[in-house]
């Protein structure tokens, strides 16, 4: 059933969530050797650990019904937060689930959060949205059962190195087979079996492309070339994420009076970039040194779009 009344935590309303047990039920924590510091509010207060917030009967534990988000905090800051959050709220909305948090209440519950780190720690942000439940035959959600948490947990940011990458053999999906207008985790082991196909042949990352053979995304992030001063993206096709990061990159690059251009791609054109690099929540900006067995340095683009990034999230 719903809890229908809505409660205060620390002077902010939290929005109701369907009920798995008693009020007083204690949160069990899975143990994990290898997850980092970990806070996660669920049921009204803060937790440490990986809590356990799913059951085996959960729908989202065995048919996929979730989104996420994932926000950055380091040195103190936490650029963009506003719009990952508003974000998250409409993937669940795309995804037929009920995006029950405000916006303020994501972003007020983010700044208690962030005070069981240090102030200048390297953090991911995720919050979350889940179908608890469905229809008696299992396959379709039932919209009513939406759950949610925000998780916190250490994640340092991966500093810039050498990268390689190659062109997979997967695909990105379309709107008419897949939930791609929304970020949901149901399109992640698609590009998980692309990584893991990638680094067996002993390559960093991949290129997806979408079904009609036109370049998307990296396995982990939006892509970026340059050629003759002008920086190049593949436009956003509704086949891959529209990155939050990848949005702002071209902003500042234009306004930094860079060229940028949005088009369809063709993985050619990447073979012969003079530079490549790559943008994503949870590295932001990184370069790509390697595109199969041609050698690349990183450019002069590649360092102003992080410098400009980097200026713009201090600022």
């Amino acid at each position: 059933m719903l809890m229908r009344t809505k409660q205060r935590q620390g002077g902010l309303l939290i929005a109701p969530q369907a009920a798995m047990s008693g009020p007083d039920r204690k949160m069990a924590v899975i143990p994990r050797s290898n997850v980092s510091r970990t806070w996660t509010f669920f049921e009204g207060d803060w937790h440490e650990g990986n809590v356990a917030i799913m059951g085996a009967r959960t729908h989202a534990a065995w048919l996929g019904s979730m989104v996420f988000d994932g926000a950055r905090a380091f040195d103190g800051v936490t650029p963009d937060l506003d719009l990952h959050c508003a974000r998250v709220n409409r993937s669940a909305a795309s995804f037929l689930l009920k995006p029950v948090v405000p916006v303020e209440t994501w972003l007020a519950l983010t700044a208690d959060g962030l005070k069981h780190f240090d102030p200048r720690a390297e953090l991911y942000i995720r919050p979350m949205y889940w179908a608890e439940a469905g229809a008696p035959a299992g396959v379709r959600h039932d919209p009513e059962t939406t759950r949610w948490c925000l998780c916190i947990y250490e994640a340092p940011l991966p500093r810039p190195a050498a990268s390689s990458i190659t062109l997979s053999p997967f695909r990105r999906p379309t709107a008419d087979c897949a939930p791609v207008d929304a970020k949901a985790g149901c399109l992640y082991p698609n590009n998980s079996r692309a990584l893991i196909e990638a680094t067996g042949r002993g390559f960093d990352n991949c290129v997806l492309r979408d079904l009609l053979g036109n370049v998307a995304e990296l396995g982990t992030a939006n892509i970026f070339m340059a050629q003759d001063g002008v920086v190049f993206t593949p436009a956003a096709n509704g086949t891959f994420l529209n990155g939050i990061t990848r949005q702002r990159v071209i902003k500042l690059l234009r306004e930094d009076g860079v060229g940028v251009v949005e088009k369809t791609m063709t993985y050619t054109e990447f073979q012969t970039a003079d530079e490549i690099f790559s943008s994503g929540n949870y590295s932001k900006l990184s370069p790509v040194t390697r595109i199969d067995d041609r050698s690349l340095q990183p450019g002069p683009l590649y360092r102003r779009a992080r410098e400009l990034y980097w200026g713009f999230a201090h600022r």
